[in-house]
């Protein structure tokens, strides 16, 4: 379910228990509205703060991968005149572009580890020049495009990338865990994580500031420690927000001035 908590962690509310395969992504557009990636349904679909369903992009239970099908998508990116862009990235190796409107306008990306190639695009974020960053995970790096998917720029080497976010003020904040060689798991780099880091960029690729959290045991999590350290946020005051998915929690971090 998507679940609502106040300030104090107190639940306030939650819907769609039994909505979701694999909700993987979750976003707010500036409407307010909430967006939500379920790669296991093949589908993006746009939500009020209550759960009404207001549009589905992609044919549920159906992958593909033209402008009515998605194949294990991954995240979402909403632009303030509402363009929508998709990572299509597990099963495919893709942006896509929809209009404000849920019209399909175009998409770019292939496997490789060329400039405007992914292996597993797995999160995307949008500056407020309207700049695209994409978490192209299994290349250890993060692409920069703009809307017509034009190459911009890649930041490479510096950490595995799973989650990104971006403040109003433009800055992109990456968590991961560090290079290292492939895993047992096929496609996916850093299975299991080796560590736990997050960092934040500037839009130009310089790191301002990177943090390393301890690896929990598996079922042994302690607080402070992270475990396949999935998603970032943060709130007005700077604090971080993440989750991990060994851990399934949620753990704030305070901002210390």
């Amino acid at each position: 379910p998507v679940q609502f908590y106040d300030r104090s962690r107190k639940l306030s509310r939650s819907w769609g228990n039994d909505l979701f395969k694999a909700a993987h992504f979750l976003r707010f557009d500036p409407q307010g509205n909430v967006w939500l990636v379920d790669a296991r349904a093949h589908v993006v679909q746009q939500f009020t703060p209550e759960g009404k369903l207001l549009r589905t992009l992609g044919t549920p239970d159906q992958p593909g991968c033209d402008a009515t099908h998605f194949n294990k998508p991954t995240d979402v990116a909403i632009t303030p005149a509402g363009d929508v862009f998709v990572s299509d990235g597990y099963g495919n190796a893709r942006i896509a572009h929809f209009d404000k409107t849920g019209k399909f306008v175009k998409q770019w990306g292939k496997p490789g580890i060329g400039p405007g190639e992914f292996s597993l695009p797995h999160s995307i974020v949008v500056d407020s020049k309207g700049r695209l960053y994409v978490a192209d995970r299994s290349n250890v790096r993060v692409q920069v495009f703009d809307q017509n998917g034009k190459f911009l720029d890649q930041w490479s080497n510096v950490l595995v990338p799973w989650g990104l976010w971006i403040t109003k003020n433009d800055e992109i904040w990456v968590c991961g865990s560090s290079p290292m060689p492939w895993g047992p798991e096929p496609n996916l780099l850093g299975c299991p994580p080796k560590d736990q880091v997050f960092a934040k960029f500037s839009p130009a690729g310089r790191v301002l500031q990177l943090w390393t959290v301890p690896k929990g045991e598996d079922g042994k999590e302690k607080p402070g420690e992270l475990n396949w350290l999935h998603g970032i946020a943060l709130d007005s005051q700077g604090n971080v927000f993440l989750g991990d998915i060994k851990g399934q929690r949620l753990q704030k971090f305070v901002l210390q001035k």
